[in-house]
């Protein structure tokens, strides 16, 4: 997809509600037949629309697989983490979000086996793949450096190689236990990732961490 060509942003409320309606019902046609397959036209007829007016706001099946995978990416950047008590327990926090992480992860993870594939025959797509990893690297070095500021993970670290290294695990375990669908206790995955995390960055486990998976 090329940047300069996409459409622009409807600015209207009819706009924006006919362009939203238009990637939910390409989240479904995506996942029920895979990219390849899919058709604009099952995609116009799931949002009820007509053809033209899908390309009032997309150019073409690539744009708006891009537009479905933006907002999965946002969900998955900010997924609505549970309130966690002693907000200043690194371990706390890490756990919390690994949490989130996974359990937005395995709601779109018939979405994210499709990035996968197509982006290993779609230089386009594989550049959107990419370009996604980048925002989660970066916004999970801008952490472990701060975390560093604090005193609270090992300063010797370079954080944006220390995020590649932990966020590139983290989604690849994610990647084997929903979508090739691993047989993995979740509360175990959580636990582990968490621990591997803080041992990595150096940072004391939380104290109740094994104890509260336990008791889930």
């Amino acid at each position: 997809m090329n940047e300069d060509t996409a459409r622009r942003p409807p600015v209207t409320r009819r706009g924006i509600r006919t362009r939203q309606a238009l990637v939910d019902a390409a989240r479904v046609i995506f996942e029920r037949d895979g990219y390849l397959a899919a058709r604009l036209t099952d995609i116009t007829a799931e949002a009820g629309c007509s053809t033209g007016t899908f390309y009032t706001y997309f150019n073409d099946k690539e744009e708006i697989f891009a537009a479905v995978m933006e907002a999965t990416k946002n969900e998955m950047l900010h997924p609505g983490m549970e309130h966690v008590d002693g907000v200043d327990d690194p371990a706390a926090i890490i756990e919390a979000s690994n949490r989130a992480y996974f359990d937005s992860y395995r709601r779109n993870a018939k979405l994210m086996q499709l990035l996968e594939q197509v982006a290993n025959i779609d230089p386009n797509v594989r550049e959107l793949r990419q370009a996604r990893s980048r925002v989660f690297i970066e916004r999970n070095a801008s952490g472990i450096k701060d975390l560093q500021a604090r005193g609270l993970a090992d300063p010797d670290l370079d954080s944006v190689m220390a995020s590649r290294a932990l966020s590139g695990m983290t989604s690849r375990i994610a990647f084997s236990t929903f979508v090739l669908n691993e047989r993995v206790d979740f509360e175990e995955l959580v636990y582990t990732a968490t621990r591997l995390w803080c041992n990595g960055l150096r940072i004391e486990h939380h104290p109740s961490m094994r104890e509260a998976t336990d008791k889930s």
